[in-house]
């Protein structure tokens, strides 16, 4: 039998112990409401579901800022994130990653974007096809459906609906009725918050539908194909790359772009945060034209951390209206 001191120092230990797990707790869950936690998969669906669940809800974005959300990996910690959440707001096909996750370890309500949105059709260019992704799984004869720049291949369906700000009030309808069903009693709390977050988003759209009603030119020259729901206001979008920001553009692809830049009389060629620039500006330094950034809001950076998504629209916006002459 353990003498009396012992015990006393055993049982002194373990009090110690519990009292710095409970301590480290209280600090990592201290502002973060009673303990609800959702897991959103990257930028734009964290930002809808803050705006919905409201402060009594721990929302967590799997991807840090800064990071390329087709990119991403989960670690331990990610992963045991997913299957301890509540609920999880992903976009299948867009993050395999997290697609796996879901299906593997999630113990609680998953919401797939996908089906409260209207995802478009993937835009098709031109006859060479060089806006559509570059590599299809279920086209690809070699039989190398899994590697290179197939992890972004997303099927026909374009998945970059939030740039469409009414796609985004959708999605917030979504992630209420869900929380709604998780939690009852604040049913109304949540719907109440979506319906703010719409009217946001109508604004947002009105202000698009107002600005870019009157433009000298309506051709776009971007980085890689992620605006193509911007075309409801009247823009036409040509890719330098496909849906995958990795791709690399044939050389028959810049000498079309080349003359529909010349033709079109297009006075800026676009890069975009998250990615490299170096393709946008040689191409707009070989024709002599202005280089801009539009941000395809996937996520964050250090540049844009004290920004959000409504303000990162209106500075697409305002790029979009000085290239074009609105």
């Amino acid at each position: 039998m353990l003498s009396l001191a012992t015990r006393l120092s055993r049982l002194l230990a373990a009090v110690s112990a519990a009292a710095l797990v409970s301590g480290c707790g209280a600090l990592a869950d201290e502002g973060e409401g009673d303990g609800r936690e959702v897991v959103a998969s990257f930028y734009p669906l964290a930002w809808v579901t803050e705006r919905v669940a409201g402060d009594d809800w721990k929302v967590t974005n799997l991807t840090t800022p800064g990071g390329e959300p087709h990119d991403l990996e989960l670690g331990i910690g990610a992963t045991a994130d997913v299957a301890n959440a509540d609920l999880v707001v992903y976009l299948a096909g867009f993050q395999p990653a997290v697609d796996e996750a879901v299906g593997t370890t999630a113990e609680g309500a998953t919401l797939n974007a996908a089906d409260v949105v209207d995802l478009q059709p993937v835009a098709d260019h031109s006859e060479e096809g060089h806006g559509e992704e570059q590599s299809h799984a279920d086209d690809d004869e070699s039989g190398h459906a899994d590697e290179g720049d197939d992890d972004h291949s997303h099927g026909d369906e374009d998945p970059h609906f939030w740039l469409d700000p009414l796609q985004m009030a959708a999605l917030g309808d979504g992630v209420a009725d869900q929380l709604a069903e998780l939690d009852p009693e604040n049913a109304d709390t949540y719907r109440e918050n979506a319906e703010a977050l719409a009217g946001d988003l109508a604004r947002l759209d009105q202000g698009y539908t107002e600005a870019l009603a009157d433009c000298q030119r309506d051709l776009v020259v971007v980085s890689h194909d992620a605006f193509g729901y911007l075309t409801r206001y009247g823009l036409h979008f040509e890719p330098i790359n496909g849906l995958s920001p990795d791709a690399e553009p044939t050389p028959a692809t810049l000498a079309e772009l080349a003359d529909v830049i010349e033709d079109e009389g297009v006075t800026t060629v676009f890069s975009e945060r998250l990615a490299s620039p170096a393709m946008a500006e040689t191409l707009a330094s070989d024709l002599d034209v202005a280089t801009g950034v539009l941000d395809p809001i996937e996520g964050l950076t250090d540049e844009t951390a004290d920004q959000d998504y409504l303000s990162l629209m209106q500075g697409n916006l305002r790029a979009l209206q000085g290239a074009n002459g609105c």
